[in-house]
Order: structure tokens, then sequence, then C-alpha cells
């Protein structure tokens, strides 16, 4: 790896502490508190307390025989006050010549408050935990009233999720999007364990992919000499288990699709899908607006969040529309006046809108009518519900309508973050619904619906009438944070390679 001139000096600084004895990469530490707990011992022990501290320095100002510094761990910071009386010639020394920002420290001393009223360690021993041979890119701090206003030196969005270590290690801010979302995560666990669901691992290599319309990962097995599929979705497996006599399931994991990236894509994400036998979609709309609700207030302390720009009150109950009045509503298209994907590609075209050539009527529906004329404009929670059959391989069709399906769709801040059905239980209308998915497809489209036989065959042996709801928890971490990319809420997200 080649280095910068930075670089270069600080293994220089790292190579003069080797030739003193010391080990700029020790194997153990030994704290004793972390800065809040250092603070919190002060406040209720008041001066003489002996700790030890460590983190990463974040300021060094020298004072000729007594240094400041500031350390930093993840809890806060901590000043250390450093002596040439305390520490001896040889530490003091090597901490002002071979000592730098970004450096991870230990140091042991007792606590005070100086002059100026702030606490701290003075410090009579001092050891290098990690040395930091790439300076960190922190940017200025300057205190604006009772805010710390940072001015970020990582100001490329792409560089920062590149380098996310980077990026955590210099923006607090971004830490605690992270924090949330673990919060999130473990509160829509516990609301779910607390009603009975169960927690299940379905398999992540498929030997037929299905639950969704998207196009796979592809793998393969040598030993086996076998083509396996990254899944798509969790639903056919854990409606498998409702077979099985589980009554509620839920399995929150990744998900893999092999397409685009955009603001809300990316081709891995985080989904939670649950199943509930003798629920239908509507008790699911009730259960996943309280749900929603539930966690947000858990999380945040607040059911009313900001998202770009808007308030939006995530309180039930929320508002419930019919996809073909929502359609109506935005374009003045009723799709059930067009049955054909040619009469409906002209009604598109008539109002402004640009379909592909060869678009099936479903996707018109999916992608032209609803994705870009009504889901933009869906700021509050919404419920869309009676979806066309056609775009709805999985669901029970309407009892007064079979051309359409008890399937809703919930938007919020302007996107799809659930999807849920009264599932299909009849196995014979569920084998019909994929052939007719495979006639419909282009036989080159990877977003076909395979016929799933192992599933039919499952779904023979006798499925309760059950309900499933799939939520993106990318998504909902976006709307909780106020991040308008999914590559904010993601530790590691997929980027293009670097262009050479």
């Amino acid at each position: 790896m080649e280095l910068s001139d930075l670089e270069r000096q600080r293994l220089e600084k790292l190579e003069r502490l080797r030739a003193k004895g010391w080990d700029p990469y020790p194997h153990r530490a030994e704290r004793t508190h972390t800065a809040a707990q250092a603070l919190a011992a002060y406040e209720a022990e008041g001066e003489g307390v002996e700790v030890v501290v460590a983190g990463r320095l974040r300021s060094i100002r020298v004072m000729g025989k007594a240094s400041f510094a500031h350390i930093e761990d993840e809890s806060g910071k901590i000043q250390l006050l450093l002596r040439v009386n305390d520490l001896g010639e040889e530490v003091y020394g090597a901490f002002k010549r071979d000592f730098d920002l970004g450096d991870f420290v230990e140091a042991k001393g007792t606590l005070m408050r100086t002059r100026t009223g702030e606490i701290t360690v003075r410090v009579d021993r001092l050891r290098m935990l990690a040395k930091a041979l790439t300076p960190l890119p922190w940017g200025k701090e300057q205190k604006v009233g009772d805010k710390v206003v940072r001015y970020s030196a990582l100001t490329d969005v792409e560089e920062r999720y590149r380098q996310r270590y980077a990026d955590l290690a210099v923006h607090p801010e971004v830490r605690e999007v992270f924090r949330i979302r673990a919060r999130t995560i473990a509160a829509l666990r516990r609301f779910l364990d607390e009603r009975g669901f169960l927690e299940v691992e379905t398999p992540v290599l498929q030997p037929i992919y299905g639950g969704a319309a998207a196009r796979p990962f592809i793998t393969h097995h040598n030993q086996l000499d076998q083509d396996l599929y990254l899944r798509i979705s969790f639903e056919l497996y854990l409606k498998r288990l409702l077979v099985g006599g589980y009554e509620r399931v839920y399995e929150l994991g990744k998900d893999f699709r092999n397409e685009g990236v955009s603001f809300k894509h990316n081709p891995e994400f985080t989904m939670l899908e649950f199943y509930a036998a003798y629920f239908d979609y509507r008790a699911l709309m009730d259960f996943v607006e309280e749900m929603i609700a539930t966690v947000a207030q858990e999380v945040l302390g607040t059911t009313t969040i900001t998202y770009q720009g808007h308030t939006i009150d995530l309180s039930p109950p929320w508002r419930r529309l019919s996809l073909r009045e929502a359609i109506i509503e935005a374009s003045g298209i009723d799709y059930t006046q067009h049955p054909t994907a040619e009469d409906l590609a002209k009604a598109l075209r008539a109002i402004g809108q640009e379909p592909e050539p060869g678009t099936s009527w479903g996707k018109l529906i999916d992608n032209e009518l609803l994705g870009d004329l009504v889901e933009p404009n869906l700021i509050q929670p919404t419920f869309l519900y009676d979806y066309p059959r056609e775009i709805s391989p999985l669901a029970k069709a309407k009892p007064d309508d079979p051309t359409h399906v008890e399937r809703f769709e919930l938007f919020i801040g302007g996107m799809e973050v659930g999807n849920a059905f009264t599932e299909l239980n009849d196995p014979l209308d569920q084998e019909q619904r994929f052939l007719e998915m495979g006639r419909l497809y282009a036989a080159e489209d990877e977003e076909a619906h395979p016929m799933d036989e192992d599933y039919i065959r499952a779904m023979m042996y006798g499925m309760p009438p059950n309900g499933g709801v799939g939520l993106g928890i990318d998504r909902l971490v976006m709307l909780f944070t106020d991040r308008p990319s999914i590559r904010e809420v993601i530790l590691f997200p997929h980027m293009r390679p670097r262009e050479r």
C-alpha cells in the first residue's frame, strides 16, 4: 500500500515508540470506567476517585510541562491532564512527540475539576493502545448556544459509504442512526414475541426462488452440481410452517434482489415478514398500524416524526383507500375500463406518460400508475388495498370480485414500506396462479414467478386461512431517522467499483 506523507510521518513515530520498548498495539487494555462512568463517579464521589479510561485522542493542547487532551469512547468525551511531574520525562516527551489525534490511548489517574470547571483525569500512567497511521478526516467543531456544530471534512457522500468506518468515527450523528436502527429491530421483535409469534430462520440458498416478482442472484453448489438462488423473499418457507402446525411465525433477515440501485433500493436489504393463522388483510391493517406506532413511541419517544420536511403522524388510525380509487384520484384513469395492455398504454400516453412498448397490463398499473403517479404523494401513512389479481399471485381473490385480490401496500413518506395479503391457501388455485404467471411473463423475463411444486405439495396437506406482511426495515429506519437514502441506514451498502 502506498503511504501518504502524513502516514509515513506517523509510521516513523510508531517505530520510535517500538525503539523505546513500547508496544503500540498491546494485547490487553485495563479500562475500569467509560468516559460517562468516570464523569458520573466524580459527581457521586467527588475528587480523588481513581479511574482507568481509554479511547481515541480527539484533541491535544501542549503547554510546556503540562498538556491537556480529550479522549472519546462510545459514551462520550473526558479531559486528561498530563504533567511531566506525574508521568516522567520519557513518557511525557513521547506523548508530545509521538502521539497523534486518532490514536487509542489508556490513561490511569484520579478525577479532579479544573479551574474552568471541567471534570478531568489527572494522569499518572499513559499507554498507547493502538497507533492510528492514517489521520481521520475530522472537521472543526464550534459551540453555537447550547449546541455543537460540526463542519465535517468527510463531505464526499460516496466516500462516506465506502469508508463507513471513518464516517462513523468522525460523525456521532451517523453512529446514532445505527443505534436507532438496532433499537427499532429489537422493538419489532419484542412486539411480535409478546403477541405469540415465533421467530424462525429459513434458507438463504434456495433451489427455487419465490415469494416476489424479482430477478434473483444465482450461485452454484459445486459438489451437488446444482444452481441455487439467494432468496428474494421468506414467504413460501414461512407459510410451509403454518402447514406444520405453527400459527404465528416471523423472520427478520436479509433478502437479495439482482436489481437496480436507487435511493430506496439496495441489492441486499433487510425485511421483516410475519404470518398469522386466522388473520385476513383487514386484521393485518389494524395490527401493522398498532405495531409501527408502538415501535416509534418506544424508540423515538413519539409517534410524530419529521421526514424530508414533512411532519408525519404515525398514531392510528391510518388512511385506507382502494388502489383503484387512488389511481383515479391521481390520474383520472380507471384501469378496470382498460382491460388490455394496449388500451391501458394508450390511456397513459394520453396523460403524458411514456410506457415502454410491450409492458404487461399489470406492470403498467404497478409501475406507471401506482409507482409514478400515486406513491410519491402518499406522505401520511396510507393503506392502499384491493389489487388486480394479475400482479398478486399469492393473494386470495375477493369473494365479490375475482379480478381483484385481498392485498394492501403501506405507504409512508412517499414510498412503499410494507406489503400484505390475505394469503391464498387453496393449492389448486395456487397452482393455476403459478401457471398464469408463467404465461404472462416472457420466457426470458427473470422476474417471472417460478412454479414451486414442493410449496404446492405442502399446501395439499392443508394450510389454515392466514394473512402475511412484509415490512421493509431499511425504509422504516429511513423514516425514523429522516434519512433520504437507503444507503444512509445500511452500514455497508453496495457500491460501484472505484474508477481507476
